[in-house]
């Protein structure tokens, strides 16, 4: 459809209406009793991709690298490829803002893969020189990072500027801290325990040697740690319940100690543990424990540049330029994606139903795959296919799959996450207020802060208050108190019954609430609002204070059963690396194809 342009589509994106109705009706039994008869468009290829994230776009480039005049047609059950890896796209007085409607960044706990960075650097990227090169944090210089006291969290309600982070450099500074915590409502125990957690030199667990003390840290939530090794007192848990949300989408009562201490959480100043990682550890946390070569940078829309630049490759035409400094800016043609006379097809608005062999898994030629796109239901053939789609579904495409193996592509449950992006038309009141980033803990919204300032190519960060910018705001639904697949499947369903008009309420009350003393208008400044709902967003890491021991000491993991080849089918994205992050996804791509060669 000429002038088809996701990206710049607003309200309810990510995984939203149309994109998953089809695969819930598959779920529950209820899809194929109501379906039509199947038409065949008599489309042969040499592979079919079941989704166009990072994955399975990186599989598609493979296979070409292996077989360059292979038909490649790939799926997805979203209108727009990537994946995860998306893009929010505004126009703002005359300046177009792009932020990342998922994936953030290249980065990764391990250092990237051979063949992980070899695409990378193949498609021109060096996150070294860029992050050097492009970043530009002096934009934000004199404004500090804030923490909003909401009343029925802390009794009061106050925003309190200079909260001790990262970011400022100061949060391990005693004198920084007290300065912090004399202007909260706090009352006066809360902010010694607090002061005591982020500053203290203490032992805790004195008598045992480091090992001894990673592993009972290993069995215990970082809760339990500081109410009951530190002993702070009660009403310190709200200030620290939802530091955990950013990385594994739980609060601090079903994430081990041992994983927030290897991931920088304050308390064990003193608690002499020996770097490096141990082997009760999730998957982040083994990575984060050893100090690594930096491997990281931002692109303005997150990963969807990776997206892009690779449709680019796949689709001549489909985007503008020839370089990683115009991607961002390049424009793009939709109606490229998907013309038979491409060697690679990208169909999107398409949800795959069946996957199955013509003829025994073993022995077969060809593999059936069928898939429903608005109300009608079509098939193809390939001689292979690499199902780079969500674990969790599979079993109910691929016809035939052994038991076992089903029931590991169930183990590992998604995190659901909310990505909410808000253009506004100036930053001024961000800037009377003296913040950039603010922790809203007992908010609709977790957090609130200025995208990241990035320069590259014609692509220019907002520089000055008086300019448009994008506020990001995140949200993680879960339930404390049950195991962490419990508390994302109570999100989950929480996150789906949610429409858009709640989200937009809450956007705007809490945007007002914390930055109406800055002068912020909701109903003039804010300019649009795309709410990015992922309700199976991060792959499942391993938990040790849930998942059995002999996960972390080499045992069989469900997620390296749950890949296993099947035939013709091979399996790929994320979830079979149990590990959320871009390099796995590639690696896993990579993988898939290979054995499809073997």
């Amino acid at each position: 459809m000429p002038g088809y342009y996701p990206p710049a589509l607003t309200g309810m994106r990510g995984s939203g209406p149309g994109s998953f109705e089809n695969a819930h009706a598959l779920r529950d039994g209820a899809f194929w009793p109501q379906a039509p008869r199947t038409i065949w468009t008599g489309e042969t290829y040499d592979l079919v991709v079941v989704g166009a994230g990072l994955s399975g776009l990186a599989a598609a480039h493979f296979y070409r690298k292996r077989h360059p005049s292979a038909r490649i047609l790939i799926f997805d059950n979203h209108d727009d490829f990537g994946g995860h890896a998306r893009r929010d796209e505004f126009h703002v007085r005359g300046r177009m803002l792009v932020t990342n409607g998922g994936t953030y960044a290249i980065e990764s706990p391990f250092p990237y893969s051979p063949i992980a960075r070899g695409l990378i650097v193949e498609l021109g990227i060096d996150p070294a020189k860029l992050a050097k090169r492009d970043n530009r944090w002096n934009y934000y210089d004199g404004l500090s990072a804030g923490f909003f006291f909401d009343r029925p969290t802390f009794g009061a309600q106050r925003l309190v500027t200079g909260f001790p982070s990262e970011f400022a450099g100061d949060s391990t500074v005693p004198s920084a801290w007290k300065a912090f915590l004399h202007k909260t409502p706090l009352p006066a125990r809360s902010q010694e325990d607090i002061l005591r957690v982020e500053t203290a030199v203490v032992d805790y667990l004195p008598g045992l040697d480091s090992d001894q003390k990673k592993d009972r840290l290993s069995r215990i939530s970082y809760k339990s740690f500081l109410l009951d090794t530190i002993k702070v007192d009660p009403s310190v848990i709200p200030f620290y319940a939802c530091r955990t949300y950013d990385l594994w989408g739980v609060q601090i009562d079903a994430v081990s100690a041992l994983d927030c201490w290897a991931c920088g959480y304050p308390g064990f100043q003193g608690m002499q543990l020996a770097p490096g990682a141990y082997h009760r550890m999730g998957f982040t946390a083994k990575g984060t424990a050893t100090p690594q070569p930096p491997y990281d940078f931002h692109f303005p829309d997150g990963n969807a540049s990776i997206a892009r630049l690779l449709v680019r490759r796949l689709v001549p035409g489909s985007f503008s330029g020839d370089s990683v400094d115009d991607i961002v800016t390049a424009g793009a043609d939709y109606t490229r994606l998907d013309r038979p006379d491409s060697p690679v097809r990208i169909r999107l608005s398409s949800t795959v139903v069946r996957v199955s062999h013509v003829g025994e898994p073993s022995s077969a030629r060809e593999v059936e795959v069928v898939y429903a796109r608005s109300k009608a239901v079509y098939g193809v053939r390939s001689r292979s296919v690499v199902m780079a789609s969500w674990n969790m579904m599979i079993p109910y495409v691929v016809s035939g799959l052994p038991r076992e193996q089903q029931e590991a592509l169930h183990y590992g449950v998604k995190v659901p996450l909310v990505y909410t992006a808000v253009a506004i038309r100036n930053w001024q009141p961000f800037h009377r207020l003296g913040v950039w980033n603010i922790s809203t803990p007992g908010m609709f919204h977790a957090s609130m802060r200025l995208d990241n300032p990035v320069d590259i190519g014609a692509y220019k960060a907002s520089r000055t208050p008086d300019q448009p910018i994008v506020v990001r705001m995140l949200r993680t639904p879960c339930k404390p108190g049950l195991s962490e697949r419990d508390q994302h499947r109570a999100g989950r369903e929480e996150l789906l019954k949610e429409p858009f008009s709640t989200f937009e309420r809450n956007i705007r009350e809490q945007m007002a609430t914390v930055l109406g003393p800055g002068g912020f208008d909701e109903a003039a400044d804010i300019q649009a609002i795309t709410v990015n709902r992922w309700a199976h967003g991060y792959a499942y890491e391993y938990n040790p204070l849930f998942d059995p021991d002999s996960f972390f000491i080499g045992g069989v993991t469900p997620n390296e059963v749950a890949r296993q080849r099947f035939g013709r089918v091979t399996i790929a994205n994320s979830d079979a690396a149990a590990a959320a992050y871009t390099d796995q996804a590639i690696d896993q791509g990579h993988r898939a194809v290979e054995e499809l060669f073997a």
